[in-house]
């Protein structure tokens, strides 16, 4: 399912027009996107938690060449998926 294959399924389960569909989501993803970005994390009671995990710099090879080379720390989102959500893929 990609972007505008779930616009059109919120749209039909929630009786929104797809255009009002398409705000919800946009809206969501940068609410989400945006508490992240302050490294607050975002809980969804039965769905799941978004949180940043931060990634220890390292060394790793390079696959062309073998060379060694520092790879940055960095910042990373993760999800973690909550219990009713398992539960409802099983």
């Amino acid at each position: 399912m990609n972007k505008s294959e779930l616009v059109e399924s919120i749209s039909s389960e929630s009786g929104l027009s797809k255009a009002d569909s398409q705000r919800a989501l946009d809206a969501t993803i940068d609410s989400i996107s945006k508490a992240l970005k302050k490294g607050d994390t975002v809980s969804l009671v039965g769905f799941g938690t978004f949180s940043v995990k931060k990634r220890a710099a390292r060394t790793g090879r390079n696959p062309a060449t073998g060379e060694t080379i520092k790879i940055k720390a960095s910042k990373t989102p993760s999800f973690k998926a909550g219990k009713g959500f398992k539960d409802a893929i099983k």
